[in-house]
């Protein structure tokens, strides 16, 4: 109610409405936040100054009765003790909820849009947007949840329609999932129905729509999420997209080998269990974990010892995963032939904007994204003819990727029987570039002709796979290839006299302070900077020597950032840093040559 439509006059002590000026895009108008800032910051300074007169005297006007030994404490203390019994946070979060969030059935009737991803009018669509406890089942598990069982994981998620109950038969719809296909799809009865609050569990015979449930017995069916339903045509509820991006990865190592299929199945309880880690096995066998940063990687591997995999193992230095990319279109079209030399493949490839890629990464300019917005966007914001942004053949890597491939042939015989093909050896190409085995980011390849065999037989997927991956190689390579690296955007909260230390640790850690803004009312400083996280390690504990303790910094995944300099000049910094990851990767350590990838007329 506070921040909602109520106003506090100090002098006659009593709440009126506001009305919201017309055009505001905000709750209430900044004076107002002001306004209700003062009495809090005089209230804090008295304090802090020890002016007990005056703190005494403002907090009984404001009603702020401390009991016991609570009369006794002072400086911070005291501080901490009067806001909890003021502006309870526990009391104020609690309700806000209450007051202001909309009640499921209210709330899903405008939220199926973003949360279903199948057609609007469908029989699942329907049922999540009128909220029917009898309707059919519609539920997502958003998380596994680890149980005092080793090994085992509570299901844990939320009833969109319908009424899930304990040994219901259920349809278990992983993220792969398509409908009609079989893949990422298991059909099983739901152990046990659990209620989670809190530390503790209670089982209930079954729960309604608008209600989080925890299940059991569905945890081997899933990874980390995934859809539950009982409709045969339902397709799957969409995903939750982070803002966060797995980029620092390490290596792990059992250090008596007995203890390597314990190290095995541990990664798998912590890829299941975190929603943002990534556990994968390169082709070398290492064991690498991804995490978003130095602590999120240091948590996961005190777990990994301690709870899921239970063995001793060794760690590698933590390194960061980087993506290839393209500065300019290539020098020239490249051409490869196929293995029976009756089909060509003629390629180039052009960056795309980083706002393109972006907006790729969010969905808006996706494979899910609806095709006439998508066309339209490409066409009036960034300026794509009509007929590529019509033709573009498919996204990577992982299907959705910020790399595209478009067609701009011109009436080309057979084409479209390779477009499966082509696609397959695309995904296979994105998702391991030829500079140093890292994704591709941001770009284009452009289809420019292609000469096909006339007898079918002859342009299979082994005659036209292999060239189209060399094909892309190729074109990346006469184009200017760099690589992009991982961006944390900090924010660093710290009094005046330490921002010179705040400066000297970024400058460096080829840091950039972008913003600074005094806290209205205190002495502190809230400062914004760009950091690669390539030297974000040992960054927290350098910056808090720097400043003797006094700055709180906070490190997000911001962006990817392009690294000046051309992979193919050699002496340069950025060839020297690809040949470094090829030796961490077990490759050849020496540069790729376009020769290798790319046929003679």
């Amino acid at each position: 109610r506070l921040w909602g439509d109520s106003f506090f006059n100090a002098k006659k002590k009593t709440w009126t409405n506001v009305q919201q000026p017309e055009g505001a895009t905000e709750p209430l108008p900044r004076a107002f936040c002001q306004f209700i800032m003062t009495p809090i910051n005089q209230l804090m300074n008295a304090i802090m100054n020890d002016d007990k007169a005056k703190y005494e005297k403002m907090m009984t006007t404001l009603g702020i009765v401390l009991k016991g030994d609570e009369k006794q404490l002072s400086g911070k203390p005291l501080m901490k003790r009067t806001m909890q019994v003021w502006i309870n946070a526990a009391d104020t979060l609690l309700s806000m909820i209450v007051t202001k969030l909309p009640s499921p059935r209210d709330a899903q009737k405008y939220r199926v849009e973003n949360l279903y991803e199948g057609p609007m009018d469908d029989e699942a669509a329907q049922a999540i947007r009128d909220c029917q406890p009898s309707g059919p089942l519609m539920m997502y598990v958003s998380k596994m949840v680890p149980t005092s069982d080793k090994g085992r994981f509570y299901a844990f998620g939320r009833v969109f329609s319908g009424t899930i109950a304990t040994g219901l038969k259920v349809r278990i719809q992983g993220p792969h999932y398509k409908p009609g296909s079989k893949e990422d799809l298991n059909v099983k009865s739901v152990q046990r129905t659990v209620l989670m609050m809190g530390r503790t569990t209670e089982q209930i015979a079954d729960v309604p729509c608008g209600n989080t449930v925890a299940l059991v017995g569905v945890d081997q069916y899933l990874l980390k999420s995934g859809t539950i339903t009982t409709l045969d045509s339902a397709h799957n509820i969409a995903d939750m997209k982070y803002s966060v991006s797995p980029v620092v990865k390490v290596a792990v190592r059992a250090k008596d080998g007995k203890d390597l299929p314990k190290l095995v199945e541990g990664l798998k309880k912590l890829s299941k269990s975190d929603p943002l880690v990534v556990c994968t096995t390169e082709e070398s066998g290492e064991h690498v974990i991804a995490g978003c940063g130095e602590l999120h990687v240091e948590i996961c591997l005190k777990d990994l010892r301690e709870e899921y995999a239970q063995c001793d193992f060794s760690i590698s230095d933590p390194v960061v995963s980087y993506r290839e990319t393209v500065n300019n279109e290539s020098s020239c079209t490249v051409l490869a032939k196929s293995p029976n030399k009756h089909n060509r493949i003629y390629l180039k490839a052009t960056p795309l904007d980083e706002e393109v890629a972006k907006q790729i990464e969010d969905g808006k300019l996706g494979p899910k994204a609806d095709p006439k917005e998508r066309t339209k966007l490409f066409k009036e914001k960034y300026e794509w003819s009509d007929a590529d942004a019509r033709k573009i053949w498919c996204w990577g890597p992982e299907t959705d990727g910020p790399n595209v491939v478009v067609d701009t042939t011109q009436a080309v015989q057979y084409l479209i029987e390779i477009k499966e093909h082509v696609t397959s050896a695309f995904q296979w190409a994105s998702k391991e570039g030829p500079l140093c085995d890292e994704n591709m980011r941001s770009i284009r390849f452009n289809l420019i002709d292609v000469t096909l065999h006339t007898d079918s037989i002859h342009r299979g997927a082994g005659q036209i796979m292999p060239p189209t991956r060399r094909a892309c190689f190729a074109a990346e390579l006469t184009a200017g290839p760099t690589l992009q690296e991982p961006v944390f955007l900090v924010e660093i909260t710290c009094p005046q006299d330490a921002m010179s230390g705040v400066y000297s640790c970024m400058n460096q850690r080829r840091g950039c302070v972008f913003e600074e803004n005094q806290r209205e009312g205190t002495p502190l400083m809230q400062v914004k900077a760009y950091l690669p996280v390539s030297e974000s390690f040992g960054f927290v504990s350098k910056l808090r020597q720097d400043t003797s303790g006094q700055a709180f910094p906070q490190c997000v995944f911001d962006h990817w950032e392009s690294m000046p300099g051309n992979a193919m000049d050699s002496g340069g910094k950025m060839e020297e840093l690809v040949l470094q990851v090829r030796k961490r990767k077990n490759l050849k350590v020496e540069m790729p040559v376009v020769s290798d990838y790319m046929d003679k007329l």
